[in-house]
């Protein structure tokens, strides 16, 4: 059995993920795979959601006399797919997210654009008014497909330590 693997009965594995606070590391640099290839609609259908009413978004008449030359895609999507594509690796188990610091949007993104992204953990303490969690801080940073650097955050979480998170008190 694999380490994201727990027995649940006889002949029966069922598939884990995340970390506990004890998993943590500083210093470690977590992969997000796979990446996510950002389309038109996946920037209008966002843009739409949260009434962003920017026309750099969705109009493309409007765009092309940009610098750009066309639409770019909205700055909250490419943080939302972000912080997703690195739920599994940082946030699975969480109890709480606590805050985002230091958002960067250093290069624009396209439709068409291939996203990765990867987190380094920067700091790990044990909660004050939790004993049984501690707060975890990566910096998370994402890539277009040529690997040039589109934005970058921090991002604090609480995290359960072993035998404190809830797949552990219920049949999960």
């Amino acid at each position: 059995m694999s380490q994201n693997e727990k027995s649940v009965g006889e002949n029966r594995i069922r598939e884990t993920f995340g970390r506990y606070f004890e998993d943590f590391t500083v210093g470690d640099i977590y992969e997000h795979r796979p990446g996510r290839t950002i389309t038109e609609t996946d920037n209008t259908w966002f843009t739409l959601l949260t009434m962003n009413t920017h026309p750099m978004h969705f109009d493309a008449e409007f765009a092309k006399h940009s610098e750009f030359g066309k639409c770019i895609i909205c700055s909250p999507l490419t943080v939302a797919l972000m912080v997703g594509m690195s739920v599994t690796d940082v946030s699975q188990k969480a109890i709480a997210n606590m805050g985002w610091t230091d958002i960067r949007m250093t290069h624009p993104l396209f439709a068409g654009d291939t996203l990765t992204a990867e987190s380094e953990v920067l700091a790990k303490r044990e909660s004050k008014s939790r004993p049984n969690a501690g707060l975890v801080t990566v910096k998370t940073s994402g890539f277009n497909q040529d690997g040039v650097l589109v934005c970058d955050f921090q991002r604090t979480i609480l995290i359960p330590k072993r035998g404190h998170g809830v797949e552990d008190k219920a049949n999960y």
